[in-house]
């Protein structure tokens, strides 16, 4: 492992403060009885507090120093006084430790008194200071000129996602995002709790992908010699505990599904779904508005969300539009009754890219997805989706054609999908074996039929309504967000390319060309003033490692940096 010279500072140091008798990480518990906001709201001079966090900044002035400290609720200003810490002759306690061995980021315990500086800072004075975690890898804070200008902040994303440990220390308003996070889900679970509804949990190793359409990640039961498949939606199982005798039950529920990533896409994500017996989806409207009601009130104090340009209104009553109504708004096409050649044939004059493996609904969604769903910028419930659509679906009671669905609209995007749940296990077993025929075609998103379900139907499930929520959606809508990964502590991300470790010959080559990308091999190679062997050695093992390549030009060689 290639240290930087900070790095290997720091390590020289951890090696001192043990020579000194000092643990960088001891076991025993720290005496923790106030917080930074505790502090704060609760101030009284020369009250005695213990605290602790990670050393984040310090002006040190001789034997006084004042420092900021950061843990779980801010920050609070701390005042070092060596006489104060080191009463007596031997100092080494400041002199040594607090001025050369501790570095910004170190996470201390502190014992003092509270007082107010002359310009009114709350503050601690420090008795006693002890080190409970070194840190060995320096933060990447930002930096403030004189003029107030901020520099080197840590706002790359690829680095943020993939160190959200990072992140969340130096950017305090990423926390501020997961705290509402867990309050929209405590206000769900507040919602259905008082309705008297059941939190439980459904298996995610299922040995039947079903609930949804969409093609799932595939595992193996060594004990058992059997594949299985992560969860692509949890439907099913909470059906059938309807048809056990439950009420009302509910999920926040982990899915996966092996598809593509993008700004609101990840692999794994959370499904929040609710099934409540004799009710159908008209009931389940009103009570989706109802919940959005309250969780944009429990996280923001209004039913207002400003999201992007966008000032989005959660309070009820909510538009309510039919799919094949929308389409024909948006697209000047009647897609009613259609089948799978004239569905096609519209697709193909709007310039909707299909294939042949798509039945009817798949085309009807693509029509909607590419040319209506954008327009939906305030909730709105499109509603009625074909029976091709929802193969989990209870027949439409006024038209047979249709189904009593809805699925919810807010800022252009899909938040939830509801149905007046299909109970007749004739029925769905006749939908199921539709979807085994596109699936015949070439559909991987097609449902399987899942034979223990249609079993439990047959003893006889009651009128239910159901739902699912995406909570990593909704977070985003509610802390105005657009990417999924804001929302996500740990993101999926690709594999993280290896450092590669470059020789000091091989650095030379490297620093002339950084700056400028190119430069003739001769002059390269007169400005790296290399011996012939080390050249020829140096500037093969770049070229291989896919760092550096040469190109004849009318001018002769070409040195150049590859990205």
């Amino acid at each position: 492992m290639q240290l930087s010279e900070q790095e290997i500072v720091r390590r020289e140091k951890l090696s001192k403060l043990r020579e000194l008798g000092i643990n960088p990480y001891p076991a025993a518990l720290y005496p923790v009885d106030a917080t930074s906001k505790s502090i704060k709201n609760d101030f009284e001079e020369g009250k005695k507090v213990v605290v602790s966090g990670r050393l984040m900044s310090r002006r040190i002035q001789g034997k006084a120093s004042f420092a900021e400290l950061q843990d779980s609720e801010g920050r609070i200003q701390v005042y070092f006084n060596r006489d104060e810490i080191c009463p007596g002759d031997d100092k080494t306690h400041y002199n040594e430790v607090y001025k050369k061995l501790l570095d910004i980021g170190d996470i201390i315990g502190i014992e003092g008194e509270l007082f107010t500086t002359q310009v009114g800072e709350k503050t601690v004075m420090v008795k006693n200071f002890s080190l409970l975690s070194k840190a060995l890898r320096p933060l990447p804070l930002p930096k403030v000129d004189a003029d107030g200008k901020v520099f080197d902040e840590f706002n790359d994303p690829e680095l943020r996602y993939r160190q959200r440990y990072v992140d969340l220390v130096v950017n305090p308003s990423v926390k501020e995002t997961f705290i509402k996070r867990t309050k929209i889900t405590n206000s769900i679970r507040e919602f259905y709790n008082e309705r008297g509804y059941l939190e439980v949990e459904t298996p995610i190793l299922q040995p039947i992908p079903g609930g949804a359409a969409a093609r799932p990640f595939l595992t193996h039961h060594n004990a058992l010699n059997i594949p299985l498949y992560l969860r692509i939606a949890n439907e099913l199982y909470l059906k059938r505990l309807i048809v056990g005798g439950f009420d009302g039950v509910y999920e926040f529920s982990k899915d996966f599904r092996n598809e593509g990533m993008d700004r609101t896409h990840n692999p794994e994500f959370t499904v929040m779904e609710l099934y409540v017996a004799y009710k159908d989806y008209n009931w389940m409207m009103e009570t989706t508005e109802q919940l959005l009601e309250k969780i944009a009130l429990d996280a923001n104090g209004s039913t207002k969300v400003t999201v992007g340009d966008n000032e989005i209104e959660f309070k009820a009553p909510y538009a309510r539009v039919p799919i094949l109504e929308a389409i024909k708004i948006h697209t000047g096409h009647d897609v009613a009754g259609m089948d799978e050649t004239q569905l096609r044939e519209v697709a193909q004059k709007l310039d909707i890219e299909v294939d042949e493996t798509m039945g009817v609904g798949k085309l009807i969604d693509e029509i909607f997805g590419e040319k209506c769903e954008h327009h939906y910028v305030q909730p709105t419930f499109i509603t009625d989706y074909p029976k091709e659509m929802s193969p989990l679906t209870k027949e439409h009671r006024d038209n047979p054609a249709l189904t009593e669905r809805f699925e919810l609209m807010v800022n252009g995007k899909e938040l939830a999908n509801a149905y007046s749940e299909l109970n007749d296990p004739i029925d769905q077993r006749e939908r199921f074996e539709e979807q085994l025929k596109l699936s015949e075609k070439g559909d991987d998103e097609a449902m399987f039929i899942d034979q223990d379900f249609l079993r439990a139907l047959e003893y006889g499930m009651p009128p239910t309504s159901g739902i699912g929520i995406g909570i990593d959606r909704l977070v985003m809508l509610m802390t105005n967000n657009s990417s999924i990964q804001e929302v996500l502590f740990f993101p999926q991300m690709r594999p993280e390319k290896k450092q590669v470790e470059l020789t000091e010959e091989e650095k030379i080559i490297m620093e002339i060309l950084k700056p400028i990308g190119e430069l003739p091999l001769a002059d390269l190679k007169e400005k790296a003033a290399l011996s012939g062997k080390k050249w020829d050695k140096s500037t093969k093992n770049l070229a291989k490692l896919g760092l550096f390549e040469v190109q004849k030009t009318d001018d002769g060689l070409l040195a150049r940096l590859k990205a």
